[in-house]
């Protein structure tokens, strides 16, 4: 136990975040677990908490592997993933269709294996990845909106364009992320603001060739329009009925909630273990549950901003938000869905919803952050050693 402590490297307080997070989330995915044993297994909920366990551990596996690698190997692996993440995207949205009326065009396929994989989630840590090395690289540096245009916005659209059929809230977030990275990077704001034009303009295009050909994405367009008219006009959907029940949920948890395994709305609302466990939550741990769990996402956001402080170099403070600021922001999403604040998306709370590629991708983002950390606590120890060179000596001998 000493050597593997001894070996973990990078920010510790952003270890135990991650690690108080990945715990808890065997309560309220066993709890919401037993409506998907009833309605697709055997009534058995243990299969289901040992294939989250499996996943959580191939997770911390990959934070562990990734944040032993130097962080501005990352910087060449973007250039290299970019165009095998394209390909993928087109060969998801390809194959895809629709399953029992829903759109499974999200999902990748790996054949002989029968393992499908969410490839949009893989996209997203890609492309920012790939966005905060262009950004270093002009840092300072006086740039104009036609040379960006090539090695920055193509890409960053042909990633959003390919998520968009499939994926709305997806692409969204992504976009939005994007459009953050660059105001933070310095990327001038006036050309920022043209890009939002051109994004608001592809979208509409989009939307109204999809109408005019509703066999080219079948439901999605719809799906959409219906989901934001109905969160502002209130009308009953199935989304509404969603939303309905996961706030009987939360209104039914009050101070300290009903205890754990107690809800009774897991059995009544749909994507309970993922989409809307937030609401399970706050269903059996209450108002003192659904508070906690915010404050170690905001605690998480700390965390990240003082890695991205602390970073060696323009690339490591960019990359270190970039991967990272969009867990933060897809768990107060989800949150808010669930309280009604926002339209029906999709998005799973990270480390806490079941799901093997998003918990593995946001592990992977957290490796990345812990990289860039873990070189900081390199350079300090090598100044300690600069300084104290009999120390050294000692521990030599």
């Amino acid at each position: 136990m000493k050597t593997i402590f001894k070996n973990i490297k990078g920010d510790r307080a952003l270890w135990a975040v991650v690690a108080l997070l990945a715990l808890f989330s065997f309560l309220p995915v066993y709890s919401a677990s037993s409506n998907l044993a009833y309605l697709y297994g055997d009534g058995s909920t243990l299969k289901f908490l040992i294939k989250h366990a499996s996943h959580l551990f191939l997770g911390f596996a990959i934070i562990y592997g990734v944040h032993k690698m130097p962080y501005h190997y990352f910087r060449g692996l973007s250039l290299i993933m970019l165009p095998i993440v394209l390909f993928f995207l087109i060969y998801t949205l390809a194959q895809g269709g629709t399953i029992g009326g829903a759109n499974a065009s999200r999902w990748m396929r790996i054949p002989f294996v029968g393992f499908k994989f969410q490839t949009s989630t893989l996209a997203s840590v890609v492309l920012m990845i790939y966005v905060a090395r262009y950004l270093s690289r002009i840092k300072d540096k006086v740039v104009t909106f036609k040379a960006t245009i090539l090695p920055l916005w193509i890409p960053v659209f042909l990633v959003v364009g390919l998520i968009l059929p499939a994926n709305f809230s997806t692409a969204g977030i992504i976009f939005s992320m994007v459009l953050m990275l660059c105001f933070l990077g310095g990327y001038p704001w006036k050309y920022l603001l043209g890009i939002i034009g051109v994004g608001a303009l592809s979208l509409t295009m989009f939307i109204l060739a999809a109408k005019a050909f509703p066999n080219a994405f079948p439901n999605r367009v719809d799906t959409w329009v219906n989901r934001i008219d109905n969160f502002v006009s209130g009308e009953k959907s199935e989304a509404n009925y969603q939303i309905e029940r996961a706030k009987i949920a939360i209104a039914s948890g009050g101070i300290v909630g009903v205890g754990a395994g107690k809800s009774v709305m897991k059995n009544l609302l749909p994507q309970s273990s993922s989409d809307f466990i937030y609401a399970i939550i706050v269903e059996e741990y209450g108002l003192v549950g659904a508070l906690s769990l915010l404050f170690l996402y905001l605690l998480l956001l700390f965390r990240l901003v003082i890695v991205a402080h602390k970073a060696d170099t323009i690339f490591g403070k960019l990359l270190a938000i970039g991967v990272g600021l969009p867990i933060v922001f897809q768990a107060l999403i989800n949150m808010a869905v669930a309280v009604e604040l926002f339209p029906v998306t999709g998005q799973t709370l990270p480390l806490i919803s079941s799901g093997g590629t998003s918990i593995w991708m946001t592990c992977l983002a957290i490796g990345i952050v812990l990289s860039v950390s873990a070189k900081r606590e390199e350079i300090m120890e090598q100044e300690e050693k600069d300084e104290n060179p009999l120390a050294v000596l000692s521990e030599t001998l």
